[in-house]
């Protein structure tokens, strides 16, 4: 498909520059992909369209401080690095800023030698393989040295850092945050399960998909990079009992309804593992795993408007996000949310 058919014009104004003030007060837009019927609410009237037995699942990683700033120690050059996922211990896929200057054998010092990065491979777009070197924890190192990676779109600094978490952040991996996860507080998700939703975790970090734009014509030539996720049999259990039983499986942003497609399209049913996927979700494809989706609103010709695209229809997602920008909804990380349901 031509990817000028995922664009539309979205005023600068409503790209969310910060969290609203409670994260249960953003605003809601309820679609029905069915009907294409859409109503206007709060995020925490989204009890109201929640049954006893929806299985509720989410993505329980947590963004680590990935972005680092150090020098090369061959020339004190400044370079900016940004953690996408570890592939070996200590070995890091980084995105680097002004990747031609970083050459196999490139030496890195972050945090003033706290953190000794080499750069081992070089891969495409900017893409380098970098095995760290430290004393201590290295976890402990980023939270001394490293920034929360906030999207580039972000340009007002951000008061609380938590707000770029989920409150149920559990697992560090990713390199962006589960954002449709954002809204929901301790307090909605207790009124949730009180109610009879069932919630399941899945981990699934976030990597170079999220920061990749998409640069072809033409749907069918683009790659989706591979993301870790896991899933774990107490999970895989739940799930298949409520897709036996005809309950609806209802995905907390795009992360997991990644996962949930990538694990059921293999398998066949939901299946315990760990593993990567790089599957691409876009019109024309048929799900098998996810009754409803929770999502924020996305980028123009982005991945993830092509996923919600393939969902509910690429007409009714269009005119949806029309509607959506005449009514002034706040668009992406820190922006408002969708629940998208419907047979």
């Amino acid at each position: 498909m031509d990817i000028e058919l995922f664009n539309f014009p979205l005023p600068e104004r409503l790209i969310a520059q910060h969290p609203s003030d409670r994260r249960d007060h953003s605003r809601l837009l309820v679609l029905n992909k069915a009907t294409g019927r859409a109503e206007h609410q709060i995020f925490s009237d989204i009890l109201g369209f929640l049954k006893p037995g929806d299985v509720l699942v989410r993505n329980d990683t947590r963004v680590i401080p990935a972005r680092l700033y150090g020098v090369k120690l061959e020339t004190n050059a400044h370079v900016e690095v940004l953690l996408l996922k570890e592939i070996h211990p200590d070995v890091y896929e980084c995105l680097v800023g002004n990747a031609k200057t970083v050459k196999t054998g490139t030496r890195i010092s972050f945090g003033n030698g706290l953190l000794i990065g080499t750069c081992l491979d070089l891969l495409e777009e900017g893409v380098r393989v970098i095995q760290f070197a430290y004393e201590g924890v290295f976890l402990e190192i980023l939270e001394k040295i490293g920034q929360v990676p906030l999207p580039p779109y972000i340009h007002e600094p951000l008061a609380d850092k938590d707000r770029y978490q989920t409150v149920y952040a559990r697992v560090n991996g990713s390199a962006a945050g589960p954002t449709a996860g954002f809204h929901f507080t301790p307090d909605l998700l207790k009124a949730a399960k009180e109610k009879g939703v069932i919630v399941v975790d899945l981990t699934l970090h976030i990597g170079l998909a999220t920061f990749r734009p998409v640069k072809v014509k033409d749907t069918s030539d683009h790659k989706m990079h591979f993301e870790q996720y896991q899933i774990d049999e107490a999970a895989a259990v739940c799930l298949n009992e409520a897709k036996r039983d005809h309950r609806r499986i209802i995905a907390v942003g795009t992360t997991s309804t990644r996962a949930l497609e990538a694990n059921f399209a293999k398998y066949g049913r939901f299946t315990a593992c760990q593993e990567s996927t790089d599957i691409f979700i876009c019109p024309g494809y048929r799900f098998q795993a996810v009754d409803a989706i929770v999502t924020n609103f996305h980028l123009p010709k982005s991945t993830l408007i092509m996923m919600i695209s393939a969902f509910a229809g690429r007409e009714t997602i269009l005119k949806t996000y029309a509607e959506a920008i005449e009514k002034e909804y706040r668009f992406f990380s820190f922006g408002d949310a969708m629940f998208i349901y419907g047979t």
